[in-house]
């Protein structure tokens, strides 16, 4: 079994960032994703622009270069695997960490669908969105409900029913109006969410007020069947017609993969117990970086700012060992 300095599971952004800092500071690391590199980004929408620069997105030194400020999808998955190769990081994709388990020696023994790993440290920056929130109506689970957008074109002249009011149901329903299916956004709020970027509501109202897209505020769904979803909005009944279903109502850590590697989780906050400036969680040498650590405040932890926390975990490992 080989053993390493440190295990980080999960290769997005935050974990490739963690994989870094440690290795820069001559550390042994291996790190394992369960899909492919930056799994989350590959599964954004085609045409995804993201709100933060270039800049703020850049890891390991290796500057993000874009010909405009905000990147693409597209620009993103190249910059991420060119930084895999340029740092020479021990990735391991498309392997699952089923069980990491505390020695008697401080160490663990992380073992995943094809092989077991010892490590003195590990890293879990398994992010949250693989995790879809799930719609508490009849009919949630039917096959043509989907939590993730892709593009919109297979869509052209269907009626889609779009639920949720955040950005990433504001930027699906712009592009399937566009591409001319008749949309419906329901939205619980009684007026648009203040997360959703202000340059790109305008464009939405728009659609809107010229009859390309339904909009239904104060609404909550009561049933989707195979055609249609039944909502109520205070008290009036609005049958919708729907082929397809986007239920865009955000993501949450794997709360359950997280308790069975030992890490405590606050049950008010969905966040893991840990030491906010080091990272290090309940459980002496495991550490958590990136989104995860928001727990169900999913918006207050982006790539930008859990870039970071590779650094303080590297830190901290560093200060330790020179104890």
């Amino acid at each position: 079994m080989k053993k390493y300095d440190a295990i980080v599971i999960g290769g997005g952004p935050c974990g490739l960032s963690a994989a870094i800092e440690m290795q820069d500071r001559g550390m042994d690391v291996l790190t394992i994703e369960r899909g492919n590199v930056v799994h989350s980004i590959y599964n954004y929408p085609t045409h995804q622009t993201f709100f933060s620069s270039s800049l703020k997105l850049s890891i390991g030194d290796i500057p993000f270069i874009t010909a405009k400020e905000k990147p693409k999808r597209r620009d993103a998955l190249v910059y991420y695997r060119t930084v895999v190769d340029l740092k020479e990081l021990n990735l391991h994709t498309y392997e699952e960490v089923q069980a990491v388990e505390k020695q008697e020696d401080g160490s663990f023994i992380v073992t995943t669908d094809q092989a077991q790993y010892g490590a003195t440290y590990v890293v879990a920056a398994t992010g949250y969105y693989a995790n879809p929130n799930r719609l508490d109506a009849k009919g949630a689970d039917l096959p043509h409900v989907h939590h993730y957008f892709k593009e919109a074109h297979p869509y052209y002249g269907l009626d889609v029913v779009i639920i949720g009011g955040r950005n990433s149901a504001i930027d699906a329903a712009i592009e399937l109006a566009h591409a001319g299916a008749r949309v419906s956004v329901v939205y619980r709020g009684s007026q648009y969410s203040e997360s959703i970027k202000p340059w790109v509501l305008p464009g939405f109202e728009s659609l809107v007020r010229h009859g390309k897209a339904k909009m239904f505020f104060n609404s909550n769904v009561e049933e989707i069947t195979e055609d249609e979803v039944i909502i109520d909005q205070q008290g009036t009944k609005h049958t919708l017609k729907a082929s397809t279903v986007f239920a865009m109502i955000g993501y949450h850590p794997d709360h359950e993969f997280l308790r069975s590697i030992g890490i405590e989780i606050d049950e008010e906050t969905g966040s893991p117990v840990h030491h906010p400036e080091t990272m290090e969680t309940n459980v002496d040498g495991l550490f958590i970086a990136g989104v995860i650590a928001a727990g169900n405040d999913a918006n207050s932890i982006f790539i930008e700012n859990g870039r970071f926390h590779g650094c303080q975990i590297a830190q901290t490992i560093a200060n330790e060992v020179e104890k």
